[in-house]
């Protein structure tokens, strides 16, 4: 009973400390690099004026929008679609009153650049959106592509 109970430890010791290893060798930086080189490569490929702000997020405003603009802790109305480099489609649909502060960062970063009645189009760095986890059928360090119109915000 002694060696059961002492190879079940050791073998969730050895299981845990794969995982921590896993973990500490992901690179931050250099899945950075790695975006920001795709995101430059679609913007090529696909002929978008985007531009780069200073968080990373690459923008191009498709349609302006008239009034002041929104800020990250503004609550907002939009419609919007997401999707993967590869053209994936993850998500659409509407958000109605929905505190940007709430979202990833890249919508908090992004959305600021139009105001009401615009479109824009968001290319979000995977670290500025779930980062080195999957979320449902995004995959982890995955660049996400929004298209969004701004209804309204308060």
């Amino acid at each position: 009973m002694k060696k059961i109970l002492l190879l079940l430890v050791i073998f969730v010791t050895a299981l845990s400390a794969c995982k921590k290893d896993k973990e500490e060798k992901f690179d931050a930086a250099a899945q950075a690099v790695a975006d920001d080189a795709a995101i430059q490569t679609y913007i090529s490929a696909n002929n978008i004026n985007a531009t780069k702000d200073a968080s990373g997020v690459y923008y191009q405003v498709l349609t302006a929008g008239t009034g002041t603009y929104p800020t990250s802790t503004s609550t907002v109305s939009v419609n919007y679609s997401g999707k993967l480099l590869n053209g994936t489609v993850f998500d659409s649909g509407s958000l109605n009153n929905y505190s940007l502060s709430g979202l990833i960062k890249g919508w908090q970063y992004g959305v600021p650049h139009i105001n009401k009645g615009g479109r824009i189009l968001l290319l979000i760095p995977s670290g500025l959106g779930y980062g080195n986890n999957a979320q449902g059928s995004i995959p982890a360090n995955s660049v996400l592509v929004f298209t969004i119109d701004l209804i309204g915000f308060q």
